[in-house]
């Protein structure tokens, strides 16, 4: 199937590792180019290395909390590649912790990156799209259902939720599409730490994946995969629409 990425430009926010990165690849083998941003330089130079070099690949240092960021990766790709296309809005994911043992200053600097930092990044994207231009926002699981032991998380992801719907009523009649994905377990080092943080990693894997229809975590690229579709042409009739990538695991219909 051809999904019609082919000399389309993407930005990708968190995409220095993880379902970033593995949605980066994914884009690329199909003959996009990406802006990539990281808040580790060293990382994120590696990673636009890794995909191919400045001909298909360029990487940005920063941070989603910082206000001038989304306008400089939008700026660099169309500098660098002389267009844009979408967006794969991600950041890392908050602090654990129940939502009543979480420090205030804790929930301050999760809503300033993970929250704000998404809204003003799909904001800027959104304005600079042309028609058929997508954006997707990683989310989580937890944008349907709570989580045991990750509140923050409980408490932003439903509103990012919520956010994106928003997003895609009113860029719609321009021809712009917003999607939000839902990851589910997938084994990215985030899900690592949270295994380890459980005192006994094997066990807990055991746990979670008898509760996964699929009995198994999920492949990083398995994600890249339905997020390079959500963002390319051949979805084009698709907006406004959360997309679970969770092996099933999500109970509502």
């Amino acid at each position: 199937m051809d999904l019609g990425l082919a000399d389309r430009v993407y930005v990708l926010t968190g995409a220095s590792r993880g379902l970033g990165y593995a949605t980066a690849e994914c884009l690329v083998a199909d003959g996009a180019k990406v802006v990539l941003s990281a808040r580790d330089a060293e990382a994120v130079s590696a990673a636009a290395t890794r995909l191919g070099g400045p001909a298909h690949a360029v990487g940005i240092a920063g941070d989603l909390a910082d206000p001038a960021l989304p306008q400089r990766l939008v700026d660099t790709a169309r500098e660098r590649f002389g267009r844009l296309d979408g967006a794969l809005v991600s950041v890392g994911g908050p602090p654990p912790g129940t939502a009543a043992s979480i420090r205030d200053e804790q929930w301050r600097e999760s809503f300033e990156t993970v929250f704000l930092g998404t809204v003003r990044a799909v904001r800027t994207v959104a304005a600079a799209l042309p028609a058929g231009g997508a954006i997707g926002l990683v989310l989580s699981t937890s944008a349907r259902y709570p989580i045991a032991g990750l509140g923050i998380s409980n408490g932003l992801r439903p509103g990012l939720a919520g956010v994106a719907k928003d997003v895609a009523d009113e860029y719609g009649p321009r021809g712009v599409r917003v999607v939000g994905l839902l990851p589910g377990r997938i084994m990215t080092d985030r899900n690592r730490q949270l295994l380890a943080a459980s005192g006994d990693a094997e066990r807990a894997r055991a746990e979670a994946e008898a509760g996964i229809p699929l009995r198994r975590f999920g492949d990083p690229v398995e994600f890249g995969r339905v997020a390079a579709f959500v963002l390319s042409p051949a979805a084009g009739y698709l907006t406004g629409v959360t997309v679970p990538v969770d092996g099933g695991a999500t109970r509502d219909l």
